[in-house]
């Protein structure tokens, strides 16, 4: 692993960068939970370089967040403007282009990161695919065609963050704009069903081994349609 510095405005920002052993077949983005990179998140992005991809982790703030409320802060005022977050987002997959070179490019979230790359697709970014793992659905612009990655949404039906009426509201704004989607939802899951672990090294009780497994697996079966 190795740290790359990057900049978007006036924030200095930091990717950690995960190689494979050998030879990549793609490069992934990895936008993480609210919390920037955590050790479930670099777990995710370690298992990436270990099925063969380039994995670039970026970062929402320039630091780690003190706590849950300074987390919640910062994240309301990224988010508060949709062309500074969209920015600091695609700050990111200019890193990605960067370090990937001709390599195909994709991105998976988590939380906060699933949202982000599903902002991204709306912003009409040039990946061949995105993966938002229980993240948010909403967005204060809705996506306007031609929506270019191809998408898949790993979402739990208890997340209580993403209620059913905001789940139908994607499915339909991604149909106005004809774009490829697919979603899959896992009964009784509730939010963070892929960290085993919370900040504090606790077990998760949000954590769903089979919804992970199912999730995860799904990913990488898309990543292998899209690349051929």
């Amino acid at each position: 692993m190795e740290t790359v510095a990057y900049r978007e405005g006036g924030t200095a920002l930091s990717a950690l960068v995960v190689r494979p052993a050998f030879p990549p077949r793609a490069a992934v983005a990895v936008f993480p939970t609210i919390f920037n990179p955590t050790p479930g998140v670099m777990a995710k992005a370690h298992a990436l370089a270990d099925a063969g991809y380039l994995a670039v982790v970026c970062d929402f703030y320039g630091e780690a967040p003190a706590d849950m409320a300074d987390a919640f802060a910062r994240a309301e005022r990224l988010r508060a403007d949709t062309d500074g977050y969209r920015s600091r987002l695609r700050a990111g997959l200019t890193v990605l282009a960067e370090q990937a070179g001709p390599l195909p490019l994709l991105a998976i979230g988590f939380c906060m990161g699933g949202q982000a790359v599903l902002e991204l697709a709306r912003d009409g970014a040039d990946l061949a695919a995105v993966v938002s793992f229980h993240g948010l659905l909403n967005t204060a612009r809705p996506a306007a065609a031609p929506v270019k990655p191809r998408i898949l949404v790993c979402h739990g039906d208890a997340d209580t963050l993403v209620p059913r009426a905001q789940v139908m509201a994607f499915w339909e704004e991604m149909d106005a704009v004809g774009a490829n989607w697919h979603f899959h939802s896992y009964a009784g899951v509730a939010h963070g069903f892929t960290n085993p672990a919370m900040l504090d090294g606790a077990a998760n009780p949000a954590y769903d081994a089979s919804a992970d497994r199912q999730s995860w697996a799904a990913m990488l079966s898309m990543f292998d349609e899209v690349l051929g």
